[in-house]
């Protein structure tokens, strides 16, 4: 619908008797034609953050874009604009070009270009909340005695650096609420953008996408305990010392237990319960195809399976519903956090496909640690909890997970796609033993 919707827009635009040369018209649409071409093929499923981060920055550039060029029109025709006009355009540029920094940043921690631990300096805080501050008061002084051409433009620098000095600081676990946030961002610069050209349809339907972008991000600060200030200025994963473990404590630890794929086997045709817990790493190994598979399989075998999803599992809200919907996963197979935790404790199995800090006790046992109060699925309450893992690295969040170490804990390292390939082969071999020879490689 929004696509077609879009396609009538450019439609009724390029049929406007207005326009008097389609020259710069075409060149743009054939350029944007190409890269979203080419982001739509090679981009995977798994970079769906990312992919959003970017088009929230061409949206942000191009309401920034838009903003700058009416607002140098009037000046060229010598047009004189009321408060409404100039404070709409204002607000246009300055949310758009703030938009625009700010995706980049969250684009560049998404995909690994920047740290996704915070990135700091002293008086980080002090500074911009004194570029905030400046940046408001020339954005209303410009608004109230109508600016020139040089206060518009300072605003516009300064919205660009508050995109980066807003987001640089932000620790990567939080970047699902950023995303968010900046989903709004865009929103109501497209809704100022309708104010300033007059154009109602584009005031609703900014406004529309700037208000649930907002209360989304409210939802997930919610979801992970945290205030939304503390998002935006809290720093989650800022030093080692907040780790949530410290590195006395870390050498306490007792070795993990790591199976094989003959040990998770054997566990799971045992099993008469078992819930799924997928995370990013599921998505990275493009696991959910595999999942389905071995999820068929236990069905077979008289076991009951369900999937239990957190509401910041992956990376951004509703990743993982998309994920295994992708691989015909039943949707009625699918449990939120709050109807499966109460099923951990009577459950056989906790199958964890990379999942991390959604599964961590920490958040509900140390004080100490920054995702402390965070819920969390309970996975470590089920008889025998199965956790399939690249390592022993920390999630988004940089905090250690005290699930590793748990006595009724397997870990089983190695890409999970190929793990799960390689138990489902073995659990039929059990199941038939009639069946041809297994193959534990992953088919080509």
């Amino acid at each position: 619908m929004a696509q077609l919707g879009m396609l009538l827009a450019v439609v009724g635009t390029l049929l406007n008797h207005e326009i008097v040369s389609f020259t710069w018209i075409v060149l743009g649409l054939g350029i944007g034609t190409v890269i979203g071409a080419a982001m739509a093929v090679w981009i995977p499923m798994t970079k769906l953050p990312e992919r959003i981060a970017l088009s929230h920055a061409f949206g942000g550039l191009a309401t920034a874009l838009v903003g700058f060029s009416e607002f140098y029109r009037h000046l060229q025709q010598n047009q004189p604009m009321v408060f409404l006009k100039r404070s709409t355009l204002n607000f246009e540029v300055f949310l758009g070009s703030l938009t625009f920094t700010g995706s980049l940043m969250a684009f560049g921690k998404l995909q690994g270009i920047l740290r996704g631990e915070p990135i700091q300096f002293k008086g980080q805080k002090a500074f911009t909340l004194s570029l905030i501050a400046l940046g408001i008061g020339l954005l209303i002084y410009s608004s109230v005695w109508n600016g020139d051409l040089v206060l518009f433009s300072s605003i516009l620098a300064i919205a660009f650096g508050l995109g980066i000095f807003l987001v640089l600081p932000i620790g990567g676990g939080d970047m699902p609420v950023v995303i968010c946030l900046l989903n709004a961002y865009a929103g109501l610069a497209a809704s100022a953008t309708g104010f300033a050209i007059e154009n109602h349809v584009l005031v609703v339907t900014g406004a529309l996408d700037g208000g649930s972008g907002l209360v989304l991000a409210f939802l997930m600060s919610k979801a992970m305990n945290r205030s939304f200030s503390n998002v935006l200025f809290g720093g989650v994963g800022a030093s080692t010392s907040q780790s949530g473990v410290t590195t006395s404590e870390k050498s306490t630890h007792t070795p993990v237990k790591e199976g094989t794929l003959e040990d998770v086997s054997d566990i799971l045709s045992m099993a008469r319960s078992v819930i799924i817990v997928p995370g990013y790493g599921m998505a990275v190994s493009q696991a959910q195809y595999a999942v389905n598979e071995l999820a068929k399989t236990l069905k077979a075998n008289g076991a009951s399976v369900k999937y239990a999803i957190h509401p910041v599992a992956g990376r951004m809200p509703g990743h993982m519903n998309v994920l295994l919907a992708e691989a015909n996963i039943p949707y009625e197979d699918l449990f939120e956090l709050e109807e499966i935790n109460g099923e951990f404790t009577g459950t056989d199995v906790a199958l964890v496909v990379g999942a991390n800090d959604v599964v961590n006790p920490a958040a509900r046992t140390r004080q100490s640690s920054p995702i402390y109060g965070m819920p969390i699925l309970q996975a470590e309450k089920a008889k025998t909890v199965l956790f399939l893992k690249r390592g022993l690295n920390t999630g988004f969040s940089g905090v250690e997970n005290e699930l590793f170490y748990r006595e009724n804990t397997i870990m089983v390292f190695g890409d999970a796609k190929k793990t799960l390939l390689g138990i489902s082969s073995l659990l039929e071999g059990e199941l038939n033993p009639s069946a041809n020879q297994v193959r534990l490689s992953e088919p080509q």
